[in-house]
């Protein structure tokens, strides 16, 4: 990392290495502020994607190709270009040999979703966080999960812990997409990782430990606001719970919900039954293939769902504590236009709400106002400077009291 001084970090360099439908997003958001993102580069392993995601920007941005599972590869690329932070918006797989090529290289280090390993559908932070006393002897900050959810939701649970109640007790995150896409079958970030995440058995924090049950066993109808609508929403796993308590220990219940469409389940539970959301290789015709590997190829690129996609997204968290002595709940929460977003950015909601959170983190570290040696989960910074942040650029909130769930 060019070592400047944190005040002088307003206007810098950022390397983005990832071009699918987030990593455009964050591009162009980027490139909205040239203030603070005086250079950006955008790498990919196929360049040609970072290509076209720079030929819909009104400023020039520098590409390059890079293969991120190979650390000399991306130590010689950070080396090469000198930026003062990396943003890793590629595959979940690929968190650990960036960090790895961060830290060798000297650069500060930020992410949306946390590790995956490739053969097991597993994901937790303690791979990452077993990366705390590199990061803070090398001097370097790695922020992770600045996406939406995670990301948004764990400063919006801080935010309203700051500024609603003395203590918190419950936590229901709730994430509503109520867009249409056309398709029969489709998903709205990358196949193997949503189909991964949603056949993952679930775990919600109850009285000091996780609770496991089967995937998608447990659902309930929720109402949004502003007229978006009722949508069934299922209970799952989502590693933003990992994180929040054992930040906010006074947590006795912490939930994360999800809606999911009748025809979206359907097709997932006749593609499981039937072995295509496998991730272990079997043999076909002499070679090694991974039935969801290949199944992702077959279905239609979320990149491209932009332009068909109609509706909005609901995000939010539902907390109940204490104020004062008395019980009392809020729900803090964004609704994102799918038609609006791809009209700025060329991309639909879900990629937006992700893309967003991750231009406003690397802003957060690039300003000083979030960077400190070490590594870090969203809702131990400040909160209130990054929820200005999403009412200036593109996700405004919203906060009701007393909300019914």
């Amino acid at each position: 990392m060019a070592k400047r001084k944190v005040e002088e970090l307003s206007m810098a360099k950022v390397l983005i290495i990832g071009a699918g439908g987030v990593g455009g997003v964050v591009t162009h958001k980027c490139a909205q502020l040239p203030d603070v993102f005086e250079e950006i580069v955008l790498a990919s392993r196929t360049e040609a994607k970072c290509r076209h995601i720079a030929s819909q920007l009104d400023r020039s941005i520098e590409t390059a190709q890079v293969d991120a599972d190979n650390v000399p590869e991306l130590v010689a690329l950070i080396n090469r270009v000198k930026p003062d932070l990396v943003i890793n918006v590629a595959l979940p797989y690929q968190d650990l040999t960036i960090m790895d090529a961060c830290l060798e290289a000297g650069v500060n280090y930020m992410d949306t979703a946390n590790y995956e390993p490739l053969d097991t559908a597993k994901f937790e932070y303690s791979w990452q966080w077993a990366y705390q006393d590199k990061f803070k002897q090398a001097g370097l900050m790695a922020l992770l999960g600045s996406g939406f959810d995670p990301g948004a939701t764990n400063v919006f649970t801080a935010y309203i812990a700051k500024h609603y109640f003395d203590e918190i007790h419950t936590l229901d995150i709730i994430d509503v997409n109520g867009g249409d896409h056309g398709y029969p079958f489709a998903t709205n970030f990358n196949p193997e990782i949503n189909i991964r995440e949603v056949t993952a058995e679930c775990r919600h924090w109850e009285n000091g430990e996780f609770v496991t049950t089967p995937a998608m066993s447990t659902k309930q109808s929720f109402t949004c606001p502003d007229g978006v609508g009722t949508y069934n929403i299922y209970r799952m796993y989502h590693e933003e719970l990992e994180s929040l308590v054992k930040n906010f220990p006074s947590l006795k219940r912490a939930q994360f919900w999800m809606s999911f469409g009748e025809s979206y389940l359907k097709h997932l539970e006749v593609l499981g039954n039937v072995g295509m959301t496998g991730i272990e290789p079997v043999d076909f015709n002499g070679q090694q293939i991974v039935p969801i590997q290949f199944l992702k190829r077959l279905l239609p690129d979320p990149a491209s769902l932009g332009p068909r996609t109609k509706g909005r997204t609901c995000i939010g968290c539902v907390v109940t504590g204490v104020r004062d002595g008395k019980p009392k709940t809020v729900y803090l929460y964004n609704i994102c236009d799918h038609q609006e977003c791809y009209a700025e950015v060329q991309s639909q909601a879900i990629s937006y709400t992700t893309g967003v959170p991750a231009m406003i983190g690397a802003k957060m570290m690039l300003e000083g106002k979030w960077l400190q040696p070490g590594v870090w989960n969203m809702e131990q910074m400040d909160p209130d400077p990054f929820m200005d942040d999403m009412n200036i650029y593109g996700l405004p909130w919203t906060v009701i009291e007393d909300y019914p769930f």
